[in-house]
């Protein structure tokens, strides 16, 4: 008989903190800013809209100092961007 597993031993960490990216963009760049933001690692959902922002995204990271890298230094990083708003999510 094999021993049995532990739950917590084989359960992936999952991400603590979630946030919205509201993203202003350059006229007629919302479809493509969308497209290059869902392909980052830790962009659940990348969608462009109507309205006063062009694109909103929808992250996960492991810390509040991981999300800050990735909107810094990912997603500010994609061409055609004009503005971002990050908008962490709070359970009260």
């Amino acid at each position: 008989m094999s021993e049995p597993v532990s739950s917590t031993a084989t359960a992936p960490a999952s991400p603590a903190v979630h946030a919205y990216i509201l993203i202003q963009t350059e006229v007629g760049q919302a479809a493509a800013v969308a497209g290059q933001i869902a392909a980052i690692a830790g962009v659940v959902l990348a969608e462009d809209v109507t309205g006063p922002y062009d694109v909103i995204v929808r992250a996960e990271a492991a810390n509040v100092d991981e999300l800050g890298r990735l909107v810094v230094a990912r997603v500010q990083g994609v061409s055609g961007i004009t503005r971002t708003l990050t908008c962490p999510v709070v359970h009260l």
